[in-house]
């Protein structure tokens, strides 16, 4: 979730935390990151999101966020186990980064400096690691402005787009960055606001109700999380710049054949 104010997730995550093995398969664990300022809550479980004591307490919990990454894991490659749980959490230039991904990545097996370790055995966080420690190799201890970092980004997503499906989710507080290797979709909720149902449950919310005529929430998700939006689907290939709630750039990253592994 990708927001212009700090907003909470109540209901989203109502209809995410059943596809974490009650209306899904996705039952590896779950977890959910949201950003306070320079901050970032972190909630990491094992279990299934439907089952978990953990997603009740932030189901009900309404914290208020203008960037939120949750994952529901079906495990590829590591162990089920804490260490492997999405999203992942590292430092670059002073701020939380957050990731997560959804795919499969092979012969995947980067060079790493030691900038940046994984914890645990996933694909997913080993392309974390490298994609965080190219960056800084590229602009060293000073951050770019956005464009240029979003450029970088698309450069990196390409070269390891190349070892499979790469669907994935990073953020640092200030904008949310998606890749639909396969599919992920969004809808923007801006005024008016109507009613919104769950797919997932039988759930509804008025949010006329509940938001002022400026706020603006951007939800993206493999599938459609409601059954009565407008949602759009993200073409095979492309990654997506939110901020203030809105899409504000896309690039096309269709990957050539696979490669031999990165060094």
């Amino acid at each position: 979730m990708n927001c212009n104010v700090p907003t909470d997730i109540c209901f989203s995550f109502t209809g995410f935390q059943a596809r974490g093995g009650a209306t899904d398969v996705h039952s590896d664990g779950w977890g959910i990151a949201f950003f306070e300022g320079a901050g970032c809550r972190v909630f990491l479980d094992p279990q299934p999101s439907c089952s978990s004591p953990v997603a009740e307490l932030v189901r009900h919990y309404p914290i208020r966020s203008k960037n939120v990454i949750a994952h529901i894991r079906k495990a590829t490659q590591g162990c089920i186990g804490l260490e492997n749980t999405h999203p992942f959490m590292r430092e670059l230039w002073g701020r939380y980064w957050i990731f997560a991904h959804n795919g499969n990545l092979l012969e995947f097996s980067p060079k790493l400096d030691g900038s940046c370790q994984p914890v645990g055995q996933t694909d997913s966080e080993r392309a974390f690691c490298w994609l965080l420690q190219e960056l800084r190799r590229r602009f060293g201890n000073s951050p770019p402005e956005t464009a240029g970092l979003f450029a970088a980004v698309h450069e990196l997503t390409m070269e390891i787009a190349r070892h499979g499906e790469f669907n994935f989710l990073l953020a640092n507080g200030d904008w949310l960055f998606a890749h639909a290797s396969t599919r992920l979709s969004f809808v923007v909720r801006q005024a008016p606001f109507s009613q919104a149902h769950l797919n997932d449950q039988d759930v509804t919310v008025d949010f006329s109700a509940l938001t002022n005529p400026e706020d603006r929430v951007a939800v993206i998700a493999t599938q459609p999380l409601t059954d009565n939006e407008t949602w759009t689907g993200m073409p095979p290939g492309t990654l997506w710049w939110f901020a203030d709630g809105a899409p504000a750039q896309t690039l096309a990253t269709i990957p050539g054949p696979v490669r031999a592994p990165i060094n």
